[in-house]
């Protein structure tokens, strides 16, 4: 079963909205965003090569990471600020390329029941414009091309 993801930006708002279904219980999507070997196997298009170079996924815990292809290299970096097991994060979000602007993240992880779950997420963008500029750059593509990724990853946990 191919579930799509549901991106909505509400008209002058800073946020983005989604939700996505997978075919998999809460504690496996879960351990998916928890785990940095499996985070380096689903997030981001297929395209782009993953090293994470920190990963520290606790309350006031940090991350960072880098993708590169062969056009050049896309460095991301946040702070965990909230982290409740199998239920929730609260992260913060920054492109290194796009220094200053940084977007609170809320994750809600739902269980369906018969072995499905929801990832329902919110991003608070500093801007209208900055928000603007992200749905510009393909990410919605490329959060569907990772969940695609995500959903193989979880046919073997």
């Amino acid at each position: 079963m191919t579930n799509a993801l549901n991106l909505n930006a509400p008209v002058d708002t800073l946020a983005m909205e989604f939700t996505r279904d997978f075919d998999a219980p809460v504690a496996a999507l879960y351990r998916a965003h928890a785990e940095p070997e499996l985070v380096k196997q689903w997030l981001g298009p297929h395209r782009l090569k993953m090293d994470i170079t920190e990963w520290n996924f606790t309350s006031h815990g940090g991350y960072r990471y880098r993708h590169s292809d062969e056009h050049g290299e896309y460095e991301f970096n946040g702070t965990f600020h909230t982290v409740r097991d199998n239920e929730f994060i609260l992260q913060t979000f920054e492109f290194d390329g796009a220094p200053d602007m940084v977007n609170i993240e809320y994750l809600w992880f739902e269980d369906l029941g018969e072995g499905r779950s929801r990832l329902r997420g919110r991003s608070i963008c500093p801007s209208v414009e900055s928000r603007d500029a992200l749905l510009s750059s393909g990410m919605e593509g490329g959060m569907a091309e990772g969940y695609e990724k995500l959903d193989e990853l979880l046919k073997n946990l």
